[in-house]
């Protein structure tokens, strides 16, 4: 975020999974030696929305690896309210690729979105962790999924999750794939994460009335509009930033019963997650990047 500084030294890693070492005096739910899964999201858990449930939206709220120590280390502390279940039939590398950016998609998509059966949906950057999981999601809520990656060889990955639509942003437009396709009317919402190099095109891809929903901006967070587009086009632009633990729960209970995957693209030992994050900025990956002890 602008003008946030993370103070240093720092450990860095959101999405963890691993086995409880310790408990702290009080905690009744959680048992040493339990395989758990952490949501990602820490809050005040005293405040009107996050006794409401809407945890995300509490004044307080960060995330494990940003303004706190995160996961890249041999042990974390949780509190036991972030302490959730292990999805059984999943190698600790699946886990651990699934809590922030499953939760994300998903508060994106459905929390946000309010994605309908039926409805067409763009998902930028289809080889990350969270495009990954957003084809997934949408899929599972009956979407026709146009996904963009650079590479073929990751929409044809892409095209394995169920997307329904293919397009190559290194060799096409875009924009004009989408209306190409939809007859020049442009899809019902735009899953966005990329920022300011593709906010353009994002835009120029949605149907009147369409929704796009955004959680991110690597490439720049300087995006422009022309208001006078947003109301005669009457768009809806959601912003979203992470998910509720009661939303996480959901997703873990799908990716339990096998309705939901994560994808894990490598796995480094934490030793060498240095080399991981090289790996990550070749931008090679098809899905996620996992450390592990």
């Amino acid at each position: 975020l602008p003008g946030v500084q993370i103070p240093l030294p720092h450990i860095p890693g959101s999405d963890i999974a691993g086995e409880v070492a310790k408990i702290g005096e009080g905690v009744t739910r959680v048992k040493v030696g339990q395989k758990v899964v952490l949501a990602p999201g820490l809050a005040c858990n005293a405040c009107d929305d996050c006794i409401a449930g809407h945890d995300n939206l509490c004044r307080r709220y960060t995330i494990f690896g940003f303004m706190v120590d995160g996961g890249c280390a041999e042990y974390v502390r949780a509190p036991e309210v972030n302490v959730l279940f292990y999805p059984e039939g999943l190698s600790w590398e699946e886990a651990a690729a699934v809590p922030l950016v499953f939760l994300t998609a998903w508060h994106m998509l459905v929390g946000r979105a309010k994605l309908q059966p039926g409805e067409d949906v763009l998902i930028l950057g289809a080889g990350s962790g969270i495009g990954s999981a957003a084809i997934q999601i949408a899929k599972l809520h009956g979407a026709r999924v146009f996904a963009t990656a650079g590479a073929d060889a990751k929409l044809e990955k892409a095209k394995q999750l169920g997307a329904d639509e293919l397009i190559n942003h290194a060799k096409q437009d875009i924009a004009e794939e989408v209306k190409k396709r939809t007859n020049k009317r442009g899809v019902d919402v735009v899953f966005e994460h990329v920022g300011q190099a593709t906010w353009e095109k994002s835009l120029s891809s949605l149907a009147p009335g369409g929704r796009l929903v955004t959680c991110g901006a690597t490439t720049g967070g300087d995006a422009k509009i022309d208001i006078r587009r947003l109301f005669v086009q009457q768009w809806s632009l959601l912003g979203s930033y992470m998910g509720s633990r009661s939303e996480l729960l959901t997703v873990l209970r799908l990716v339990a019963r096998g309705r939901l995957k994560p994808v894990v693209d490598k796995v480094f030992p934490l030793a060498e997650a240095a080399r991981a994050h090289e790996h990550l900025e070749k931008r090679e990956q098809f899905g996620k990047v996992v450390l592990k002890v």
